[in-house]
Parts: C-alpha cells; sequence; structure tokens
C-alpha cells in the first residue's frame, strides 16, 4: 500500500520553513528530496470540499452554456487568504517533485503538456505520471477555485464581436498561466497577480480571432486609429486620414483596405421564396448550366491537398516525425520522448529531424498551398 503524504502535514512543515525565507526554498527542496526516498504520494484533494450542488432551480433545458457555466460557478467557494498562500506553496512543492521525477526519468519539463491529454496518453514512467498528477490537480484547484474572475472581467469585452464562451475559455487557459507564474513570497492575492493575464488572453483572442482572416496587429491597431479619424472628419481620404493621425499614407489605405468584411458562403438571406445562401448564387464558369452551383472543389487547393504535398517532400523519417508530431490526420500529437522511444534515437536527434522537415516544408510553393489555413 502507497504511503501517503498528508497535505495537513506538509502545510506544517511547509509554513515553518516560511519563518525563515532565507532558507525556505532549500528546506522544501530537502523535504521533497526525503519525501521522494521514502515513496510518499501526496494526498488527494477531493472537490467536493469547495464544490457545492449548483443552484440549477431557474435554470432549464434551454439555458446557455454561459448560464450552465455560471451556475456551476456559483456553486465554487472562492480561496481564503491563508488557504491561498498554503495551496500556492503546495503546487510549488509538487512541481519540485515533478521536476525531480523527469530529471531521474531523462525527459524535459518542457515536452510536457499540462492543460492537455497527450500526458495521460503519453507512456511515462509510473513515478512522472504520478507527479504530474499530484502537481495538476492542485493547479486545478488553483484555477477553479478563482473562475470567478473570468466572469467579472468578461463584461469589460461585452461589446466586442467575439464569442463570450471563446472569452470565457481562453480566461480560464489563462488561469493556468497564472497558476504557474505566481509567487506567494511577494504577498500578492492571486486575483491580483491573475487579473493580468486574463486581460492580455481576451485582448489576444480579439487580435487574433476577432476577424475572419486574421490580421496583424499592428494593422488593427491602426484600423482603430483610422476609424475614430475618420468618423471625427467625416471622410475616408487617406490624406486627410493621415495627417489627423500621424500615421503613413500607405498604413492609412493598408488599414482602410483590411475593413472589408468576409462573407460566408452558408450566410443566409431572403430570395424569392423567402429564403436561401450565398452558396446558392455562386457558380464555376467552366460549367455552365450546372445545378450544383457551390461544391469544396471550385477551391484551388485543399487544406489536405496542401498537406499531403508538403510532406511529400520529406523523406521517410521527417514525414513520420511531423506526422506524429504535430497529430496531422486524425491522430494525436506525440511529445519528443515518445518518438526518441519509438525511432531508437537521442532527443536531440529527433529535434534535428523535425527541425529540418520544417525547413523543407518551408518551400513558398507549399506555403502558397498552406497559407490560405493558416490562422
Amino acid at each position: 500500500m502507497t504511503k501517503k503524504l498528508l497535505l495537513n502535514e506538509l502545510d506544517a512543515r511547509l509554513t515553518e520553513a516560511a519563518k525563515t525565507p532565507a532558507t525556505y526554498d532549500r528546506a522544501m527542496g530537502e523535504y521533497a528530496l526525503q519525501s521522494d526516498r521514502e515513496g510518499l504520494a501526496l494526498e488527494q484533494v477531493d472537490p467536493s470540499r469547495w464544490r457545492s450542488a449548483a443552484d440549477r432551480v431557474t435554470l432549464s433545458r434551454a439555458s446557455s452554456l454561459e448560464q450552465l457555466f455560471r451556475a456551476d460557478v456559483a456553486a465554487i467557494s472562492p480561496l481564503e487568504r491563508e488557504e491561498e498562500t498554503a495551496l500556492a506553496r503546495r503546487i510549488e512543492f509538487a512541481k519540485v517533485r515533478l521536476e525531480s521525477a523527469l530529471g531521474r526519468a531523462g525527459i524535459d519539463f518542457e515536452e510536457l503538456k499540462p492543460d492537455g491529454v497527450d500526458v495521460e496518453a503519453a507512456e511515462l514512467p509510473r513515478e512522472v505520471l504520478a507527479r504530474w498528477r499530484e502537481w495538476h490537480a492542485l493547479r486545478k484547484e488553483m484555477v477553479e477555485r478563482n473562475l470567478f474572475l473570468v466572469l467579472l472581467n468578461l463584461e469589460r469585452y461585452a461589446h466586442t464581436r467575439a464569442s463570450r464562451m471563446d472569452l470565457i475559455q481562453e480566461g480560464a487557459s489563462a488561469l493556468f498561466r497564472a497558476a504557474d507564474g505566481f509567487d506567494w513570497r511577494r504577498g500578492l492575492l492571486f486575483r491580483t497577480y491573475a487579473v493580468h493575464w486574463l486581460h492580455q488572453a481576451f485582448r489576444s483572442h480579439l487580435y487574433n480571432f476577432g476577424h475572419t482572416v486574421r490580421l496583424p496587429v499592428y494593422l488593427q491597431k491602426a484600423m482603430k486609429h483610422v476609424n475614430d479619424a475618420s468618423n471625427r472628419l467625416g471622410t475616408d481620404d487617406p490624406g486627410r486620414i493621415a495627417s489627423e493621425t500621424g500615421l503613413g499614407e500607405h498604413l492609412v489605405s493598408n488599414a482602410q483596405s483590411a475593413r472589408r468584411s468576409v462573407v460566408s458562403v452558408d450566410t443566409g438571406f431572403a430570395d424569392a421564396d423567402g429564403e436561401g445562401k450565398f452558396a446558392d448564387v455562386l457558380t464555376d464558369d467552366e460549367e455552365q448550366g450546372s445545378r450544383d452551383l457551390y461544391r469544396p472543389d471550385m477551391e484551388d487547393v485543399s487544406l489536405d491537398e496542401g498537406l499531403r504535398m508538403a510532406l511529400g517532400r520529406l523523406e521517410d523519417r521527417e514525414r513520420h516525425v511531423i506526422e506524429k508530431r504535430f497529430g496531422l490526420f486524425g491522430g494525436r500529437e506525440h511529445t519528443l520522448s515518445e518518438l526518441s522511444r519509438s525511432l531508437r534515437v537521442s532527443l536531440e536527434r529527433v529535434r534535428q529531424i523535425q527541425i529540418r522537415a520544417l525547413q523543407k516544408m518551408n518551400a513558398p510553393a507549399i506555403r502558397r498551398a498552406v497559407d490560405p489555413f493558416l490562422l
């Protein structure tokens, strides 16, 4: 039977060590090594301790995903300051143990994807998997008990065109990054630190996905100045707007061109029969009279064709590494360690193969085929 390291015992040891800040890191590291030698598994906390039954009395089947999410968040008790500090120390302690286990297994910490499924699916040593589960469970508690921050800061971006659920998802992911970078020694509350990550995640999502076609950040910022100046002046003349904003006339022209909207072929509109789609009015000039007005093969190249053309430039081993590493054609993403074991070469050799393959795939002809599908 696996021996347990109880959380109240861990908290007591770390709290005592924190009384002497200068030696805290060394004391924590020694305790982590002692726990490893004794084969102690960190006690897992039952999430029901901080979750109560969500109040769904006023919710129905017609309730939106956001309403259901808000009900779930309302049922989670937030952390008190002392609880938060103790949890932050546990996360730090668990990470130290994880890094030690990875070092003994010869695995690079950067290869793990803690917020995805790859770690659970990968063939990792039992000790590494156990330490990762302990660390991730603690991170998850920190994130769950601070999800209310996402909803509090979401309203600031309610006027944008972005999906509220997409913003919520970005905010939850940002909380994981905040949990990884939070330093309890500074005396700040986690919410004070995390709010910067949230706003950064929200703005990044708006810049990257606010348009059907991704525009560079500098161009989106220029568009805002150009639109404001155009409204003030009552004109779209590039010369006058350039003088008003201090931007180059060429940049103003590019920003005005970027304002053109993109229409989906599935966009609905009213026709003579009262309904229809934009695709219904598209035709193939080479097939006059065809009743099949729009088909995917009208496009110059499909993503599948573009990828296969790019992979066709590679040697067998290079193609194998790229397909497995990035999970192409429906497969899952593999870590460098997995590929290293399957190919029976070193991690550095796999990395070199990947770099060489990507360089080969960066040819102009390949870029033209694949670029339309890249965000």
